[in-house]
């Protein structure tokens, strides 16, 4: 039996569990999201930027068994959580952890795909919390530079997978499509079916794509989960 861990707000999955630590940015349905819906064929390394507690690499181990998965982040206090979760998982041989600065990163091959849960806000209040105004506010860099590296950490038929704002998403879609990227795929997210959507999860490309697959995913109705909602996280959460 494993050690209970003594880190607190552990949050339970069904193959694995993630604790909170010192981490500026806790699990999330955000997180979740797109954990559960980026998608890829046959690979073999993902680059997961600015991994926090590490949720998003332990998604993509679980989900694609045959990838080693790379997990970075610039705050330590995110780095140690990440690396105690990882330890605790079933896959901690296929996750590497590492202090990086994404700006900076410069790995000896690119990676077949590259999933981010970027700082959200350009604008508003900043938290006073060191590590959670990092996790949640855009400093020091931008969305377009995150874009700008990632075409050189890529390999050319790989493909970047966000979540962000719909404001802030769009905008950076648009940026993209200017610079030569390709969107591939693109979901509304809508928080009940009586509410607009509020976040948008994409999916970009740098090799030429005819079609982008457009879909819509409300999380709740009627004071339940939708049906598309359970069918996407189910793998994950425990009472799906």
């Amino acid at each position: 039996m494993k050690k209970k861990s003594q880190h607190p707000k552990t949050f339970h999955f069904k193959r694995f569990s993630v604790s909170g630590g010192e981490c500026g940015m806790p699990v999330s349905t955000d997180g979740v999201l797109l954990g559960a819906w980026m998608n890829g064929e046959n690979l073999r390394s993902i680059l997961d930027i600015g991994t926090g507690t590490g949720l998003l690499a332990l998604f993509c181990a679980q989900r694609f068994p045959e990838a080693h998965i790379t997990a970075l982040d610039i705050d330590e206090q995110a780095i140690q959580t990440a690396i105690h979760n990882r330890d605790n998982s079933p896959w901690a041989s296929r996750i590497a952890v590492e202090h990086q600065d994404i700006l900076t990163f410069a790995p000896h091959s690119n990676y077949d795909a590259i999933i981010c849960n970027p700082p959200y806000f350009t604008t508003g209040q900043v938290s006073m919390t060191p590590a959670r105004a990092l996790a949640r506010h855009v400093a020091g860099f931008s969305h377009q530079q995150l874009l700008n590296h990632c075409q050189h950490l890529l390999s050319p038929s790989g493909q970047i997978s966000l979540i962000l704002p719909c404001q802030e998403g769009n905008t950076l879609i648009e940026q993209a499509k200017q610079q030569g990227w390709f969107l591939t795929r693109y979901c509304l997210v809508s928080p009940t079916a009586t509410k607009p959507p509020t976040r948008l999860l994409f999916s970009l490309s740098r090799a030429a794509h005819d079609t982008c697959a457009v879909t819509n995913l409300t999380i709740r109705a009627q004071n339940s989960y939708t049906a598309a909602f359970t069918e996407l996280t189910q793998a994950f959460y425990l009472k799906m």
